[in-house]
């Protein structure tokens, strides 16, 4: 039986198939051999240019008076970090500006905040000052912790050092204690704010963002300091002003040195805190300026001052005894002895310059985690 030839239409539509069918195979392979090679190069890509991740930031919030007169010590200091680790903020006066003219450190420009207000020594104002400070920089979703710091602050040792100081634990650094002989407390703040919960502490703290923001949300203890710390007219102030005839009656519990401290123990959050201060303040308490100013207010280390023996004799502190609670606090990081303190304070500009030029202050080499070994 003789087979029928095929159609030549049949023939046609076949080989119209085949190639249908081989163009699909040569596009499969094309795209396969693309998607291999932008993977290859991804891959090498990133070998050769690591992806940049953002590590947790230390806000470094500054309190000034105007402009900052250690900028260049502080400049030192954040030399040849890149930003991803730390962040600026400064509350100067109403209308101060932070540029070329007015600092000498690019860190600092344009680092004001622009709602500012007028700060009252003595009044809750300093607190609303810090509110404030915390506040822009919560608006930074990496910032993990929140540095106070005064324009007559300086760093002991250099960035890397600071940071993992401080990034090492999980707690607050909360100067507190109790305040059973000062006599601040005023009692009409209770119930609000039992005396049990009273507080003091230096003003100099750094915070979690946690308790940053418990501060910023605080719409209970702090109006209370608003409503009862008065500013109390001092002796050296009398000369402008009438001498009060019951000197008794005014009462300043200076909110400063007791807000931050009263507030997380009114909030229970004291386990959440390491109770000492990391900034180094000498008070005075000589009796040459007489007894209504003995303890005020703290030392300022002048250029005379200016000694690598001082900022040793700092750097060798490593425990703080508050007497009302006769406790001691054995200053301690990462579970090792460690010097109680990373900043210090009050120096004026020709001290710290002296210092700085000195290589006293540590800010440039990198000091070892073996040292914080004592």
């Amino acid at each position: 039986m003789k087979r029928k030839p095929n159609s030549p239409m049949l023939t046609i539509r076949h080989k119209w198939k085949m190639k249908v069918v081989a163009l699909l195979l040569v596009c499969f392979c094309f795209s396969t051999i693309l998607l291999m090679d932008a993977q290859y190069s991804q891959i090498g890509a990133s070998s050769m240019f690591p992806q940049f991740v953002q590590k947790p930031k230390i806000a470094f919030l500054f309190l000034a008076r105007n402009r900052l007169p250690l900028d260049l010590v502080w400049d030192e200091f954040f030399q040849g970090e890149n930003e991803n680790r730390f962040s600026i903020y400064v509350h100067s006066r109403p209308g101060f500006l932070l540029n070329r003219l007015t600092t000498r450190s690019r860190y600092f420009f344009d680092r004001q905040v622009n709602n500012s207000i007028q700060i009252y020594w003595g009044e809750a104002t300093m607190i609303e000052a810090e509110i404030i400070l915390l506040q822009h920089a919560l608006m930074d979703p990496f910032n993990e912790r929140f540095a106070f710091l005064s324009d007559s602050c300086i760093p002991l040792y250099n960035f890397s050092y600071t940071y993992d100081y401080i990034m090492s634990t999980s707690t607050s650094f909360v100067d507190s204690f109790a305040d059973t002989k000062e006599g601040r407390y005023n009692p009409r703040m209770d119930p609000v704010i039992p005396v049990n919960h009273w507080r003091k502490g230096s003003q100099w703290v750094i915070l979690t963002r946690k308790h940053a923001e418990i501060i910023v949300k605080d719409e209970v203890v702090f109006p209370m300091f608003q409503q009862h710390c008065q500013r109390k007219s001092l002796p050296e102030f009398w000369r402008d002003r009438p001498v009060p005839a019951d000197n008794s009656k005014e009462h300043n519990c200076i909110p400063d040195e007791h807000y931050v401290a009263t507030l997380l123990a009114h909030k229970g959050l004291e386990g959440e805190v390491t109770r000492r201060s990391l900034t180094h303040t000498s008070w005075d308490i000589s009796s040459s300026k007489g007894r209504e100013r003995q303890g005020w207010h703290p030392v300022t280390y002048k250029l005379a001052d200016a000694t690598p023996m001082l900022i040793q004799s700092i750097k060798d502190i490593d425990n703080i005894y508050y007497e009302t609670e006769y406790r001691r606090e054995w200053c301690t990081s990462k579970g090792k002895p460690s010097p109680c303190f990373l900043f210090a304070r009050k120096f004026t500009r020709p001290a710290a310059m002296r210092l700085l030029n000195m290589s006293a202050l540590g800010v440039f080499k990198e000091v070892s985690s073996n040292s914080l070994m004592r």
